[in-house]
């Protein structure tokens, strides 16, 4: 594997400014509507069909789907454009990453894809778009169209493992990189937010943004608590000026 310059991970803060709420900050999706984690929890989710019903209808509104890619994802791509090795590890399902202009193959979704349904039975995919059509023409809960299955987000829910495939090339990038950003991420959802452990254990220079404390700020080389849209197209820049002497 060819050794990749720069690595990051991005979490939620990244697309806050594209309009898509985070989680755990203090105006966070859970802290407003605690309920609302049932929805995403495998286990409530396959058990009940009420829940199910719920989720889709929560997925109709779901801003992701309609949200534009901002200047932080921007920076990302043109990073890469210039000819650094980039390799971003998100903890994000929105697809804004791809949407700005990063190759998809050097994009690893640690957690999913919003734009995306599987089959819990069978594992046929198709596309969110296609089944949130069902769901608008009156299915309130879509079964899967090959073996009548349940179907879901192919998000990782609560409860569920992140694909080992996945996870596997994100260590290893983790392992090989030289420069290990962090963005947006509170750093507390295991084991995505290990991968900055791994690489400040490997050698890598860890450098983290995001606007509260994480658990990794110690072992970070430098640590900025500045808005990400702005500090993170600045560090990237400065990154790719390094690059290129």
């Amino acid at each position: 594997m060819n050794r990749p310059l720069v690595a990051l991970l991005s979490g939620a803060g990244v697309s806050t400014d594209s309009g898509i709420p985070d989680y755990r900050g203090p105006n966070g999706l859970w802290r407003q509507d605690p309920e609302a984690e049932k929805l995403v929890t495998y286990e409530y989710y396959m058990s009940d069909p009420e829940i199910r019903r719920r989720s889709w209808q929560m997925r109709r509104g779901n801003r992701a789907l309609r949200a534009e890619p901002n200047a932080a994802h921007r920076a990302v791509a043109e990073l890469e454009r210039s000819g650094v090795p980039v390799r971003v590890l998100t903890q994000n399902v929105d697809g804004l990453h791809q949407l700005a202009g990063m190759p998809a193959r050097k994009v690893l979704e640690l957690h999913g894809s919003a734009r995306a349904v599987v089959c819990t039975g069978c594992g046929a995919r198709g596309s969110m778009e296609d089944a949130l059509a069902r769901v608008e023409a009156g299915e309130e809960d879509p079964a899967c169209l090959e073996c009548g299955g349940i179907l879901k987000s192919a998000t990782v829910m609560f409860g569920e493992r992140l694909d080992p495939v996945v996870l596997g090339e994100a260590v290893a990038i983790s392992k090989a990189c030289t420069v290990f950003v962090a963005a947006g991420s509170s750093l507390q959802v295991q084991p995505a937010a290990g991968l900055a452990g791994v690489a400040a254990d490997h050698g890598a220079r860890l450098v983290i943004v995001n606007a509260e404390p994480t658990p990794y700020d110690d072992l970070a080389d430098k640590v900025v608590r500045e808005p990400i849209g702005t500090a993170l197209p600045r560090l990237l820049h400065e990154l790719a000026a390094q690059a290129g002497r």
